[in-house]
């Protein structure tokens, strides 16, 4: 088997392990656009904040002990403990449920019937209070997130591949506990919304807010519900993309490689924001290997771009978005 197509399959690989992180982070957009109409900017830095909150929990860390030590003198820094990383992943759930609250409270219920500009400068305005409330809380130092995953080069897959045909493929285990985690939190949410109560009425108020009020279901608790869903998306994304880079503030730009996806898959789509991280990551792998050295390299920083560019251009709802339809 000639080693140009080995290494093809491997890219397409790693390709396809790659666009189920950047799915993870499409979903929290898709899961508030459908329900509210919201685009919310802030997904990226809700990620960033529940990676910052989970290893401050985890390391025993002072919250907002910079503040706390130059108010009073003191030199507080650790409680002294640490807390296992699954109490740590519950503990932190249960502070982006909290946060779903205050920002529904104290926001977004005050916003109701705005325009979906005023909705967006809201949720950039979120991003960066956000941004600054995780860095006074836990401080803007490189983290280490370590919650157990398998990390490194999958040696088993490597030998067995190398003693069929003569090649090794590196594959990253983290990669594939993403990969893993990803498929089970999609089934999740698939059997959440068609078979629990409460997932029906968040597709009744996707449907349509007037007609879901008129049976009774409460906007308020739908709103809530479905922050608190993109709230633990953001947790399990923060900590996929926080164990592979690091936590550390440029986390936050991972919304940016959300948006092609979107564009791909179609704001309204839980199946599209999948098919969609998948196709961006392939796409971008296989245009390096095939053409990034005709170029000069470097085109993952702008091929999903300029892929999801063509699709604004000659189909704008994406794949799986519905067909837009203007009557004059």
């Amino acid at each position: 088997m000639p080693e140009q197509f080995l290494f093809a399959m491997e890219v397409i690989l790693n390709g396809l392990m790659a666009g189920v992180l950047y799915a993870l982070v499409a979903l929290g957009f898709v899961l508030i656009f459908k329900a509210s109409g919201i685009f919310n900017y802030a997904q990226g830095v809700m990620a960033l904040f529940a990676a910052l909150t989970l290893v401050g929990i985890m390391d025993g860390q002072v919250p907002f002990s910079h503040i706390i030590n130059a108010t009073f003198g003191t030199e507080l820094h650790h409680f002294g403990w640490h807390v296992p990383a699954l109490l740590a992943i519950i503990l932190t759930a249960g502070v982006m449920v909290v946060f779903a609250w205050l920002v529904q409270r104290y926001i977004f219920r005050h916003l109701v019937n705005q325009e979906p500009i005023i909705l967006f400068m809201a949720t950039i305005g979120l991003a960066y209070f956000l941004e600054g409330v995780g860095d006074l809380m836990w401080g803007s130092d490189i983290k280490k997130l370590d919650v157990g995953l398998p990390q490194g080069i999958n040696e088993w897959i490597d030998v067995t591949t190398f003693e069929a045909f003569g090649y090794g493929f590196f594959i990253d285990n983290l990669d594939i506990s993403a990969t893993i985690v990803a498929i089970f939190l999609v089934a999740a949410l698939i059997i959440f919304s068609q078979y629990t109560k409460q997932g029906r009425a968040l597709r009744a108020v996707a449907d349509d807010h007037q007609a879901a009020l008129s049976v009774g279901i409460s906007l308020n608790f739908i709103w809530v519900l479905v922050w608190s869903i993109a709230g633990f998306v953001a947790l399990v994304a923060g900590i996929m993309w926080g164990a592979k880079s690091g936590v550390q503030f440029s986390l936050s730009l991972i919304a940016l490689k959300a948006l092609p996806v979107l564009m791909l898959g179609g704001f309204t789509s839980i199946p599209g924001a999948i098919v969609g991280g998948l196709i961006i990551g392939v796409g971008e792998k296989l245009f390096e290997f095939l053409i990034g050295p005709m170029v000069g390299g470097a085109t993952e920083n702008w091929f999903a771009y300029v892929l999801a560019l063509l699709f604004l251009v000659f189909r704008p709802q994406g794949l799986f978005g519905e067909k837009i339809i203007e009557r004059v």
